[in-house]
């Protein structure tokens, strides 16, 4: 399988950070994500796995 994600770009998971946000922005991949929420800025890890079921659209960096 291709890989889907790059860094840079901007994705919509299924459910929203607690600040309201559902854009995350892509800083790190590899067998976790390091994802940074468009709303408020925090950061997080997250296994690919997760990454992969909940993202709903990726918004390609330009």
């Amino acid at each position: 399988m291709a890989d889907r994600f790059d860094v840079g770009d901007r994705i919509r998971m299924k459910k929203p950070h607690p600040c309201g946000s559902f854009e995350w922005e892509v800083l790190r991949t590899g067998a976790d994500f390091r994802l940074k929420c468009a709303g408020c800025g925090h950061q997080i890890m997250v296994p690919r796995k997760l990454v992969e079921k909940n993202t709903r659209q990726i918004t390609k960096k330009t």
